[in-house]
């Protein structure tokens, strides 16, 4: 299994970590260097968002056209791309560009593992498989935070420093991942009976996108505005998050324990006292709130993609492309309207707001039967 799954886990990391989540890493040295407002950054966060949608729309035709092997240095390649322009770029459009260039890869990464899982590993490893090389976010998360620490005043070389991880770990995955291109069933990604049966999953999904999109975009920012917290220490919440996110590999056997149903509303209901908790100004509530946040918001990703592959047996890719499509929506139009909301009133008052939001998601009618 681990032949299949380390190589997926760095694949992860560099595509979801580097390529989408790092640009909230180093947003205030950003904003400083390329004269970026709130609002400005909000609109370059979403990008990476947009592209993780649209990456999400072609997957299931790509993955059948072009099997997952190629899907996945798709998503390499888009990775490499898109972190070196980011470190390269000089104003606000081709800086928008680049992190739409590096969201591509992580929409159309996770559609794919799920269907190597599909096809290379046994029937009981599939689900922790999953949920093993969903924890890739958290692993780049930690290699991410030394990465800025080390060069917090050199952005432009810390991106760059990503793009060459995310080539090596580009090759990795082509000399490991089998080349696989079955005849797969031909389940429509866009139809009214994929909807019909994924409507909660979909739903769920976008609630939990959208509560999280202004965690990852402007948490670090928020720490260093509101609370005028050191670069080290932001860093450090930073890496703690990516910590305790490993143990969002454990979703795919607790929801085997528990049930879906309570392991979906316990980890939003975790995710919305993260989220609320970063407002508190105390250092021990700031980190408890990274804490939180990295398990919670793991353990949700690992949990819709077990549940859509288990709604879509026959063609997981297209359960996790609906699922994770519907999640980038919900970051999509979350990041954005979370960089106008901080401009009309304050980081506090947004954070809770979203906080909020999150608490939407315990009222969706979860099935406890997914097939």
């Amino acid at each position: 299994m681990w032949r299949i799954v380390l190589p997926g886990i760095a694949m992860i990391g560099v595509t979801y970590a580097f390529a989408r989540f790092s640009f909230g890493l180093f947003l205030p040295n950003i904003a400083q260097s390329m004269n970026l407002t709130e609002s400005n950054a909000g609109i370059v966060g979403s990008t990476a968002y947009i592209a993780y949608t649209l990456a999400l729309l072609t997957s299931s035709y790509f993955i059948k056209r072009f099997g997952q092997l190629k899907v996945i240095q798709f998503s390499g390649l888009s990775a490499v791309g898109g972190l070196l322009g980011i470190g390269l770029s000089q104003d606000f459009f081709s800086l928008a560009l680049s992190t739409f260039i590096a969201g591509l890869g992580s929409g159309w990464a996770s559609p794919a593992y799920s269907q190597v899982a599909s096809t290379s590993l046994n029937k009981e490893d599939k689900d922790r498989g999953n949920t093993w090389i969903n924890t890739g976010t958290s692993f780049g998360l930690v290699l991410s935070g030394p990465i800025a620490i080390l060069f917090s005043d050199h952005w432009r070389f810390a991106f760059i420093s990503f793009a060459a991880i995310s080539l090596v770990v580009l090759v990795w995955n082509s000399l490991r991942i089998p080349y696989h291109k079955s005849e797969l069933q031909n389940e429509n990604l866009i139809s009214i009976s994929a909807f019909n049966k994924a409507k909660f999953l979909l739903l769920s999904s976008f609630i939990a996108g959208f509560g999280s999109s202004i965690y990852w975009t402007f948490s670090r920012s928020f720490l260093k505005v509101e609370f005028n917290m050191s670069d080290n220490k932001s860093v450090i919440f930073w890496v703690v998050m990516g910590v305790t996110g490993a143990i969002g590999g454990l979703s795919g056997g607790i929801m085997n324990r528990v049930g879906l149903t309570v392991s979906y509303r316990w980890a939003l209901l975790v995710m919305s006292i993260s989220i609320i908790s970063i407002t508190i100004p105390s250092i021990y509530s700031v980190y408890s709130s990274g804490f939180l946040f990295g398990i919670s918001y793991i353990f949700v990703t690992g949990l819709l993609i077990v549940w859509a592959t288990r709604i879509f047996k026959l063609v997981p890719h297209v359960g996790v492309s609906l699922s994770f499509l519907a999640l980038g929506v919900g970051q999509s139009i979350g990041s954005a309207a979370a960089g106008e909301l901080i401009s009309m009133s304050s980081y506090s008052i947004a954070f809770m707001i979203y906080s909020l939001a999150c608490l939407i998601g315990l009222f969706v009618p979860v099935k406890k039967k997914t097939s």
